[in-house]
């Protein structure tokens, strides 16, 4: 099969496609045929270098998280899902190899794909949106009738954000740069405000969602007197370690959490699909060949939604 991988540690080029054997479905395996996988943050970073502690030294090594795709077997005692169905999922938070023609996964880290969204677009909410369902309705419980503010609403796990927060009945102000204002208001954003605004104008609000992640501290001001924020992203070792002591800290609640979906948040998302609360939006699609431009492309930044890769 078909599939991507990096030799070294590096920029974006030193992706490849080659090909590879395809692997089997062991006992309470599902092997998923993969039509598209999303480009996300944490595997940028990966590739780069930047989490050598948890990736290691051992190459090549494969990219991608999270698919959509066709069931083409299963192994024994999987009853749960049959060849043919339509599926999508995650590998699990330190397993990567999405960006492949098939991958095989156990069927607690997936769920029935949603009706009428090709399989390819819909590759690019399995991680983001589950990521996003956790923070507003778990961590943050947001309310209808809040106020939310979300930061770096064009992005992947923005524009995800700006989505839910209206399902939810929540005002929602989205953070993005001048040129994609418009685009998050397409999104649903009742407000939408140029980032670069200065944090003393922007307000307080019930629940700061922060999908950028650098100062922490600051954004947390935001946050009015029953306020939350959650962050789902980080920048650099101040951040992560401000993040890590803000629970002993005076002030708003902070949330930060590491995703790690299964079945039943996999099941929920395709159930906000359904529902129409909630679109994949896509940035653009690539064929896998052209990994290393989506990985580009993200890293350049002012991205719409999400950059995911073909693999039919």
């Amino acid at each position: 099969m078909r599939a991507a991988r990096y030799d070294r540690y590096g920029p974006p080029e030193v992706l490849y496609a080659t090909t590879v054997p395809r692997p089997v479905a062991g006992p309470g395996e599902v092997l998923v045929r993969v039509h598209g996988s999303s480009v996300n943050g944490g595997e940028t970073k990966a590739r780069a270098g930047g989490i050598k502690v948890i990736t290691g030294f051992r190459f090549p090594q494969a990219i991608g998280m999270d698919f959509a795709g066709e069931v083409a077997g299963v192994g024994a005692g999987v009853d749960v899902v049959a060849p043919g169905d339509r599926v999508w999922g995650f590998l699990g938070r330190t397993t990567r190899g999405a960006a492949a023609e098939y991958v095989v996964v156990r069927p607690g880290l997936l769920a029935r794909a949603p009706e009428g969204v090709d399989l390819v677009e819909a590759s690019a909410l399995p991680g983001v949106g589950t990521t996003v369902i956790t923070a507003l309705r778990d961590k943050a419980r947001l309310q209808a009738g809040e106020r939310l503010l979300v930061r770096g609403a064009s992005g992947g796990l923005g524009s995800v954000a700006v989505q839910l927060g209206k399902a939810f009945g929540a005002h929602v102000t989205a953070l993005a740069s001048r040129a994609n204002l418009d685009f998050v208001r397409e999104l649903g954003a009742d407000e939408a405000v140029d980032y670069r605004t200065p944090l003393g104008e922007l307000g307080t609000y019930d629940v700061v969602l922060d999908t950028f992640g650098d100062r922490p501290w600051a954004w947390r001001r935001l946050a009015g007197p029953n306020g939350r924020m959650v962050a789902v992203a980080f920048r650099g070792v101040a951040d992560v370690a401000y993040l890590a002591a803000a629970p002993l800290l005076p002030g708003r609640p902070l949330r930060f959490f590491s995703g790690n979906p299964g079945h039943a948040l996999f099941a929920d998302l395709t159930r906000y699909v359904e529902s129409g609360a909630i679109r994949p939006v896509v940035d653009t699609v690539h064929p896998l060949e052209r990994i290393a431009d989506a990985h580009r492309a993200l890293e350049a930044g002012g991205v719409r939604g999400k950059h995911v890769i073909s693999l039919r």
